[in-house]
């Protein structure tokens, strides 16, 4: 039985641009730069020094606690481990790897032939050993995820809804990879024991439901459900709520309601990791948008800059103005295409020409946002508190809650930058900012340009590419 979730919008989808051929791989980099930063939580904290000699898969970042480990992705010499430009506009400590282009491969994790054997902990030590995160951009790391719900969910769902506009990565991975799916979900069903197994796929992506409904008769107790193309349908409550009815309450995890989340990519580097023993060193990008010649899905190694993966796609057009990491609902703006692919990278999109906004945006309180948000906020009342600095208020409205998808952004006729406001919001409460700390700001957006770096600055005015 399908259920509808609350909002959400219906933006052109334009994946056609990108969809369809097998992902190939890219060229190897000269040299990849590799963040210490790819996930939620802490720091890696460097293992190797400038110098010294890698191979492709060697553990490079140790973590601790909330943190996901970080290996090579080719093979060569250190050549310097120092800040380096990140997505996320700041300069992120990064191991920078000169490539040597033999691939000498470490024996990082043992390759098992089945899951059969290894014991649930077994199985989440090897997904920690691999670094695996959320690879859909959350980038949680999942043997965190994993073990906060052991003994509590009764339903593993498997997101392959992939419902912002363009991309198309995991929708080639099913495609072209189904068997990588299906085995990493019957590993994390040996690790969790759910009485429920669902691939949850958008109905816009006829090839690859077709491919996974020939699978499933070889994988009994496994589930498919088509869902309706809808943004964000993807999102992690809402796809519950659309594949089983239950609501996670605000402030509340999957877990809560008995479930468990995970990314099409993420499973698939999961069987990467149990029975090949390859920890997480490429991924599927889709580099696409009217702004690159060639829109394709790549095999891309972690570390490679965006510039190079731009040009494996035939580079940039004439008009092309704006370059971002992910999609056009949720990216990210870039200042320099020199910041590389990270675990969580899904798309590098190519942009024609900007939105035009308004001068002077001007909410007219015609309340189209709150009509479409998914986690029932009131986003006009949001931005108001933003724009005077009002922690105690946005807290009290949740805005913690906010699941930044651009829906309220999207449909805002005055095209109020919504979305960057919220998050801008909730970074400033992620650092503890005060209230008072806000006297003399025109918003909390303001405090947050104060804390971080040019190259962020740059990032949050979507800064063009001939400026770069």
């Amino acid at each position: 039985m399908r259920h509808l979730f609350w909002g959400g919008v219906h933006p052109a989808g334009r994946k056609e641009l990108s969809r369809g051929a097998a992902p190939t791989p890219a060229p190897l980099p000269s040299q990849v730069v590799i963040p210490m930063v790819q996930h939620i939580g802490k720091p890696c904290t460097p293992l190797v020094k400038a110098g010294e000699s890698v191979k492709l898969g060697q553990k490079i970042g140790d973590a601790e606690g909330l943190s996901a480990t970080i290996h090579a992705s080719v093979s060569g010499t250190v050549a310097a481990v120092e800040p380096r430009p990140h997505p996320s506009g700041r300069a992120i400590l990064s191991v920078v790897i000169d490539n040597d282009y033999q691939d000498t491969p470490a024996q990082a994790l043992e390759p098992h032939a089945t899951h059969e054997g290894l014991s649930p902990n077994d199985i989440l030590s090897i997904i920690r050993e691999a670094g695996i995160v959320g690879m859909g951009g959350a980038t949680f790391p999942t043997d965190i995820k994993a073990v906060t719900a052991q003994g509590r969910v009764d339903t593993i769902l498997v997101n392959a809804c992939e419902c912002e506009p363009y991309i198309t990565a995991d929708d080639a991975l099913l495609c072209s990879y189904p068997e990588q799916i299906f085995r990493g979900l019957a590993a994390l069903d040996a690790a969790l024991h759910p009485d429920r197994r669902v691939i949850a796929v958008e109905d816009n992506k006829s090839e690859a439901i077709a491919i996974l409904r020939r699978h499933l008769p070889d994988w009994p107790g496994v589930e498919l459900a088509v869902l309706p193309t809808r943004y964000p349908q993807g999102a992690e409550k809402q796809l519950i709520q659309a594949v089983t009815g239950r609501q996670v309450p605000p402030g509340h995890l999957p877990f809560s309601v008995g479930c468990a989340v995970f990314n099409a990519g993420t499973v698939a580097a999961v069987y990467r990791a149990v029975y090949e023993g390859k920890p997480v060193t490429k991924r599927i990008v889709t580099v696409t948008s009217e702004g690159v010649k060639e829109p394709k899905n790549l095999i891309v190694r972690i570390g490679t800059p965006f510039a190079q993966v731009i040009e494996a796609a035939g580079g940039l057009t004439e008009d092309a103005c704006k370059v971002l990491s992910g999609g056009p609902m949720m990216g990210t703006a870039q200042g320099e295409l020199a910041a590389p692919v990270l675990k969580g990278t899904n798309a590098v999109l190519c942009l024609t020409s900007a939105n035009p906004t308004p001068e002077r945006p001007v909410c007219i309180r015609c309340s189209k946002c709150v009509e479409v948000c998914p986690m029932h906020l009131q986003p006009l009342y949001l931005y108001r508190y933003e724009a005077a600095g009002n922690l105690d208020a946005l807290q009290a409205l949740h805005v913690t809650d906010c699941i930044e998808c651009g829906c309220c952004s999207y449909t805002c006729p005055g095209q109020l930058p919504l979305t960057e406001r919220f998050r801008a919001a909730n970074l400033a409460i992620k650092m503890g900012a005060k209230a008072e700390t806000l006297s003399g700001l025109t918003g909390i957006g303001d405090l947050i340009v104060t804390c971080e770096s040019r190259h962020s600055r740059n990032r949050k005015a979507g800064m063009l590419i001939g400026q770069g």
